[in-house]
């Protein structure tokens, strides 16, 4: 009864997808990682050149609203770098790499759907 739990709980953790999202987990924070330090270089870039505004002492009504808007400066630039620096080059990546590879050829199944369609058409027609 051990063995096969155990066998069961191997063949669990050596799952394909499990693995590959393990992976991904760790590809992606990585990555974060890479786009944080971008997003603290822009932001230096920026401060450079017109300043950084300070949100933290801005509050409304007694209620403080600086680490809320800090947080979303760097949410909008973190999108504004991913999307710009990374989704838009690869799009156009991927577009060049589609206009180079040869269009596939059509399977089994949509060549013996033509011949069907072809002799049902032919069948249809008026016989002289």
């Amino acid at each position: 009864m051990v063995s096969k739990t155990l066998t069961g709980f191997k063949d669990f953790l050596l799952r394909g997808n499990l693995v590959e999202l393990a992976v991904a987990v760790i590809m992606a924070t990585s990555f974060g990682a890479v786009v944080k330090s971008f997003t603290d270089l822009l932001l230096d870039v920026i401060g450079k050149v017109g300043g950084v505004p300070d949100f933290s002492q801005v509050s409304v009504v007694g209620i403080s609203l600086g680490a809320f808007l800090s947080a979303l400066l760097a949410f909008l630039l973190t999108g504004f770098v991913v999307y710009f620096f990374v989704i838009t080059p690869y799009n156009k990546f991927s577009d060049l790499r589609k206009k180079d590879e040869p269009e596939a050829a059509p399977s089994t199944e949509d060549l013996l759907a033509e011949i069907r369609d072809l002799l049902k058409a032919q069948n249809e027609r008026p016989q002289p």
